[in-house]
Formats: structure tokens, sequence, C-alpha cells
């Protein structure tokens, strides 16, 4: 019987630490985005569509022609390109991101798609490099959790934004998903929603079709 029990201890110990190695993993694979090849094939994944309902975003969003819109960490894309088709060709996109791969993979897009208004900006983590007052939108998808100097970011984009201009969030709600980051990486919805109370915004609409995350619009106070 003891030794029945010690097996047990040592196997529940194993297991254990299984399950601790598979948290370590999920996230060192969310924070380095695994390698570029593997990443752009999860962003552009069709499976993707089913949570993340990129046309009932575009349709919410209802961006016009000629609007200019900053999507701020970008990745392969996925947004950007959509953004453009809805701003046309008196529009513009800023596709902007850390990553110089996902850099060259948008900008090779945008040769072979002959896309005229999708502009890439390669920025550090702390700047998204974009003019004062020179964006319609701002859109932030499942990127605000990856910012570290949050504060001095948001006085940047709020900076950024035009006149009763918008920024856009969406990110993954803090609960237990089959999708997105580690729950640690997560930011619960309250406190997003005081966070840019506190740095000058104010939220003037929420879409709650989005199974998995939140999708918040603010403006400036």
């Amino acid at each position: 019987m003891q030794r029945l029990l010690s097996c047990f201890l040592v196997l529940s110990a194993e297991s254990l630490l299984a399950q601790d190695a598979v948290k370590r993993d999920t996230h060192e694979m969310h924070t380095k985005h695994l390698d570029p090849k593997s990443y752009i094939a999860l962003l552009e994944d069709p499976k993707r569509e089913a949570y993340q309902k990129p046309h009932e975003v575009l349709m919410a969003l209802a961006l016009k022609q000629g609007e200019v819109v900053a999507d701020v960490g970008a990745g392969s894309g996925y947004f950007s390109f959509r953004f453009a088709q809805q701003v046309g060709d008196q529009g513009r996109v800023y596709a902007v991101d850390v990553s110089p791969d996902m850099i060259l993979h948008m900008n090779r897009r945008i040769r072979e798609a002959r896309v005229k208004n999708v502009i890439t900006v390669l920025a550090p983590p702390d700047d998204p490099l974009l003019a004062d007052a020179s964006v319609d939108r701002i859109f932030i998808c499942d990127t605000w959790h990856h910012i570290d100097r949050q504060a001095e970011y948001l006085a940047l984009l709020m900076r950024v934004l035009k006149p009763r201009g918008q920024l856009v969030m969406i990110d993954f709600q803090k609960r237990e998903l089959p999708v997105g980051p580690p729950m640690e990486m997560k930011i619960a919805r309250e406190d997003l929603i005081r966070q840019l109370d506190g740095a000058g915004f104010r939220l003037v609409k929420e879409h709650t079709f989005l199974p998995y995350q939140y999708f918040l619009i603010f403006e400036a106070k």
C-alpha cells in the first residue's frame, strides 16, 4: 500500500511539473510569437475567423472613405488590409509593428496585391512613430497586454489622434479561454476602462458580439 502511495505521489508530482511546463511554454510562445512563419500562419489561420469575426468588426467600425487608420500591432496585416478596402484610395492605413519580419511580410503583400493605401511602420515598443494629429482612428487588437510602458504610450496615442478621433481596443477577456495569452498577461475590461479614463479617454461605445474578447471604443474627453 505504501509503495502504491509513493508511486501515486511521484506520478502526481510529475503531472504537476508537466502542467507547469505547458504553462511556461504557452507563455513563452505568446511572448516570443514562435518563429515568424509559424506566427504568421497562426494569425492568418482561417479558424481565427470563428472568434475574431473580422467582417463583423469592420461593420461595427463603419470606416468611411478617406479615413486614416493606425493599426498598432498590425502583425501580418490581418486587419490592416481589410481596413484598406474600407477607407479606399483616398484613405490611408498605417500598419505599425515592432517586428521586422512582420513588416517584411506586409511589404510583400503590398507589392503583390498592388495596395497603395497601406504604409508599414517599423516602430520601437514604446512609440508608434506616428505624427501628431494625423489619425482618425487607432485600432489595437490583442496587443495592449504586450506594451510595457502603457501610461507613456497612451500619452503618445492621444497626441496622434485628430480632434474627435477614436481609440479602438480589442483584447482577451480575463478568464480561462481556449485562445489568447496566459491569464497573468490578460487585462480585465474594467481595469482597461479605468486606465484609459485616467489617461484622458472616455468610453463611448462597446460591442459584445466577440465570444472571447471585449471590444471598446474610446474618445478623448
